[in-house]
């Protein structure tokens, strides 16, 4: 299993030696998830439909959203192996700041059922919504995984939307939530 982690740190650019409680316990139990968790880490960070670059720069909003420091590390420095710009890479955390506030607000609506909350001006400032730096339709795509990840409905559904309207593919769009997905398992264990 020893392998398995190291096979598991090195695909993340992550010393060897790191430990944690979760993965020092699953190493240690010779448990099978680890194998799991490896196979699907290399396989959430290939796609057809979504660059490696915007991989990378996704990683790090849900690494953000997730709070998980290490994994920030190891995105911040893949995107900028991949030329990701400091702008990019700002914007990109950034996203995944607007949208815990976003993420927030619109649950509690949906959850209350109340049209009062929904006639109530959000006043929230998201400007970075009108021109973003990493374009409308990617930072669209980093919104609905960053919403995912949070389990706003609401907010899952307008991204979906808003993505098919500037020609994004479902699979594009599937891509980038199976990827959040795994990062959030991720988080759990490294």
């Amino acid at each position: 299993m020893s392998e398995t982690k190291e096979s598991l740190l090195n695909g993340l650019s992550i010393d060897t030696s790191y430990d944690t409680l979760a993965l020092s316990n699953i190493v240690n139990a010779d448990h099978r998830y680890l194998k799991d968790l490896r196979v699907n880490v290399n396989n959430a960070l290939v796609s057809d439909h979504i660059s490696e670059k915007e991989i990378a720069l996704l990683s790090i909003s849900i690494a953000f959203t997730l709070k998980d420091k290490a994994l920030e590390e190891v995105f911040i420095q893949k995107a900028k192996e991949k030329e990701a710009s400091g702008e990019e890479i700002a914007e990109a955390i950034s996203c995944a700041s607007l949208l815990s506030a976003n993420n927030i607000l619109y649950r509690f609506r949906h959850f209350t059922g109340k049209d009062k909350y929904n006639q109530l001006p959000a006043r929230l400032k998201m400007n970075i919504m009108m021109r973003p730096v990493l374009g409308k339709e990617f930072f669209e795509l980093i919104s609905l995984a960053v919403s995912a990840v949070n389990g706003c409905e609401m907010c899952v559904n307008s991204h979906e939307k808003s993505l098919m309207e500037l020609g994004s593919s479902e699979e594009r769009i599937f891509d980038a939530v199976r990827l959040a997905s795994v990062i959030a398992s991720l988080s759990k264990i490294v």
